[in-house]
């Protein structure tokens, strides 16, 4: 079997285009481009069974970044593993607020609450240096993949084991930002989220529990005039932005991804 008949085999099986031939470029080791210009390529029968392999549990769902091993999140190629969330385009968006709020800060204090594979603290502490960011997660898989992408991207991060604030215990913070689970625990969405893990995706119930939490305990751990930056889903601003209040914060207001749904809500507390 040469190149031409694997990537034909892939889509004769349902895959997209691209995602047939960025497995095949990881299996030979050959960039993308290689591939146009080597369509008579033979595989090994190694190769061969390798490929596909690789096209069965995509069609089964499995996401690319899985079988790539890797993600990119703003401007940084991550590393990722089946212990992490697959890194979205719409957290960007969370990034971009933060950033905004962040410029013209020298020394800030920053957290990642639930950073999964380091996206949101690596993307924050490469493009503001001066930021010190602590990133958490309550599983120890998820902040080796942290770990990992961190020392890889030569980005210093504080990375801590604990559920939520747990671990932040009298510390306070200028900004925090966070991706919690927020997918309802009968939504039928979850299904084909399957293969990406379930605490990173749902608390159950309404999904949410996990944002209600983080909000209640933010005050305690947010200098005065300090920023809650929090990711939910779609129709879950309104819910976000009464939790806001509630807590004593000011300024809450919501920001809409690249579809233009409401994607992220956030809030200044209140200076006393």
């Amino acid at each position: 079997m040469n190149v031409a008949a694997a990537l034909a085999m892939a889509r004769a099986s349902g895959l997209e285009r691209l995602d047939a031939q960025l497995l095949l470029s990881r299996v030979l080791q050959q960039p993308r481009a290689w591939l146009i210009g080597h369509d008579d390529a033979a595989l090994t029968p190694a190769q061969q069974q390798a490929f596909a392999g690789a096209c069965r549990r995509r069609a089964d769902g499995e996401p690319l970044a899985y079988l790539l091993g890797e993600r990119e999140f703003h401007g940084l190629m991550l590393q990722v593993s089946p212990a992490v969330l697959v890194p979205r385009p719409d957290t960007e968006t969370l990034v971009d607020w933060a950033l905004e709020l962040l410029a013209g800060t020298k020394a800030a204090q920053v957290a990642d609450l639930g950073t999964g594979s380091g996206a949101i603290a690596l993307a924050l502490k490469h493009r503001h240096p001066e930021a010190e960011v602590c990133a958490v997660d309550c599983s120890a898989a998820a902040l080796e993949v942290a770990r990992v992408n961190a020392e890889r991207l030569r980005l210093p991060l504080e990375l801590l084991q604990g559920d939520w604030w747990q671990p932040l215990q009298g510390r306070h913070f200028h900004l925090v930002a966070g991706n919690p689970p927020y997918i309802a625990g009968d939504d039928p969405h979850l299904d084909a989220l399957r293969h990406e893990p379930t605490l990173a995706l749902t608390p159950g119930g309404d999904g949410l529990a996990a944002l209600a939490q983080i909000v209640q305990a933010a005050p305690a751990h947010l200098h005065a005039g300090g920023w809650l930056l929090l990711e939910h889903g779609q129709d879950q601003h309104q819910a976000v932005q009464q939790l806001l209040r509630k807590a004593g914060f000011a300024a809450v207001q919501t920001r809409a991804d690249l579809a233009g749904r409401p994607r992220c809500t956030g809030g200044r507390l209140a200076q006393h």
